[in-house]
């Protein structure tokens, strides 16, 4: 999303950022700044990456977006804890108290497919980024499957948004975890 802005004669094409409020059954959880757009998929990929959520089943989502907010309603994982917390487009801790927050404790995970390095070094090249074309200003997060071909791709200011909104689409699609 971007709007085209012009100032004594110069004219240029910005992205936008804007809040989006996450509320899990009536109760504010979340603020974060983020480009408009694929903001189900957003609130999805944050709660999943937080641990808050381990799947769709049980979970609905009602938006307003008029008022940049999600209604989660479902299930939570395990207690969140803080229970309103603001996180920035340039954040990726945004809402921890201390350092022993920042840890993740997750089981690993089985070997997972392998590609080559000349593969791995195209894939940016592969990723579709309408709005960094038009505006030079965002970040973007693609899922590619093991021959190089992008399966989907997000934008946003942020890149942790970039990439919540990308899990959130994965879970969506019944991917999750990823192998």
């Amino acid at each position: 999303m971007y709007k085209r802005f012009s100032h004594d004669g110069v004219s240029d094409v910005v992205a936008i950022e804007e809040p989006l409020e996450i509320r899990v059954d009536g109760a504010p959880l979340a603020v974060t700044m983020r480009t408009p757009g694929h903001d189900d998929e957003l609130a999805l990929g944050f709660l999943y990456g937080e641990g808050l959520i381990d799947g769709l089943r049980g979970v609905g989502l009602t938006d307003d977006l008029a008022n940049n907010t999600i209604e989660v309603a479902g299930p939570l994982t395990r207690d969140p804890g803080v229970r309103r917390f603001y996180t920035t487009s340039s954040c990726g801790v945004c809402g921890k108290g201390a350092l022993e927050e920042v840890a993740v404790t997750s089981a690993a995970l089985p070997d997972g497919p392998t590609i080559g390095r000349a593969l791995a070094a195209q894939l940016p090249s592969r990723l579709e980024q309408p709005v960094f074309e038009r505006t030079g200003g965002v970040h973007a997060t693609g899922l590619f499957d093991t021959f190089g071909a992008l399966l989907f791709s997000r934008e946003d200011v942020g890149r942790h948004n970039a990439m919540d909104k990308v899990v959130g689409r994965a879970l969506i699609e019944g991917m999750l975890p990823l192998g």
